[in-house]
């Protein structure tokens, strides 16, 4: 950032009085521009014992596979952004049934909330953003090819609870690309 959204003023990183954090302030009007975590909302369709993917037709990770999610936008809540990703990427209606999974991302200043979804139909088909959708049982998932350690921690957790019959909310941390996620569950 270089030049204020509220007078054109130049920029510069400080820490402002009374915060603890570097951050963006204008040099002539004093605004503070800060920076917030994106949060990512998407959902786990399932159909029977079937979950649904899509293979990505934009970068980052064209070709490979994920679960329907994206970005939140402003004036949406983040069971309506889970619905509207899966909408537009696989054209598919769902019944959201609870949060499965909130994954931190520091190293990337995104948060992830994947929601536990029911399809309400087989009719859907792939979005603008798809090369193409499929519904996957838990031996025929494309672990390798999968686009995010996002997608593959939350698809590990969501069949070992269907294994062990329960619907549990998991939530943790993927610090970088080279550590494994630690992830915590919710004391029951």
């Amino acid at each position: 950032m270089r030049y204020c959204s509220q007078c054109a003023g130049l920029i510069e990183q400080r820490v402002p009085p009374g915060d603890e954090r570097l951050r963006y302030v204008c040099t002539v009007c004093s605004i503070v521009h800060y920076e917030n975590p994106k949060i990512v909302a998407g959902c786990i369709p399932v159909w029977n014992d079937q979950v649904l993917l899509c293979r990505r037709a934009i970068t980052p990770r064209r070709g490979l596979w994920t679960l329907p999610a994206g970005f939140m936008e402003n004036d949406e809540t983040a069971i309506e952004a889970a619905m509207r990703e899966t909408h537009e990427e696989a054209n598919a209606r769902v019944e959201i049934l609870g949060l499965h999974t909130l994954i931190n991302l520091p190293a990337v200043n995104q948060v992830y909330l994947m929601f536990r979804a029911r399809l309400l139909d087989l009719d859907f088909s792939p979005g603008a953003e798809s090369l193409e959708v499929a519904l996957f049982r838990e031996d025929a998932i494309p672990w390798e090819t999968l686009a995010f350690g996002t997608v593959r921690q939350t698809l590990s957790l969501f069949f070992e609870d269907c294994r062990e019959g329960v619907e549990r909310f998991h939530m943790g941390d993927i610090l970088d690309r080279s550590s494994p996620p630690r992830m915590f569950r919710r004391p029951e």
